[in-house]
């Protein structure tokens, strides 16, 4: 992805957005306090790694990674909140670069609501 082209389209993320299902909806949804998700820490964890990470070309370097990220919530996902917006940005451009695909990501969203959902 540059910068001069605009992000692809990603339909399963376009969907999540859509459903807008963000963190400060589901507090005051369920009463719950936490300002932050408790998947934020996960996020951090997994763009730390990603940054470090030399062991697959596929995977952007962290300069690649922040720009997009930026580019991203600056457009495609500005209207969600932070840190939606970086999770939903990182996802997009994990599949942009064929780390994942929507596929892929499809089907491990479904095993995360099953086990919400039970």
């Amino acid at each position: 992805m540059s910068n001069s082209a605009p992000p692809p389209d990603v339909s399963v993320l376009r969907e999540i957005v859509q459903r807008d299902h963000v963190w400060p909806r589901m507090t005051a949804k369920y009463g719950v306090s936490n300002t932050l998700p408790p998947w934020k820490t996960s996020l951090d964890a997994l763009c730390d790694v990603l940054d470090r990470s030399s062991c697959d070309a596929k995977v952007p370097d962290f300069k690649t990674r922040r720009d997009e990220e930026d580019l991203l919530t600056a457009s495609t996902y500005s209207d969600l909140p932070y840190p939606e917006n970086q999770l939903v940005a990182l996802a997009h451009s994990l599949l942009t670069h064929g780390v994942i695909d929507e596929q892929e990501l499809q089907l491990r969203l479904a095993t995360v609501r099953q086990r919400l959902e039970r």
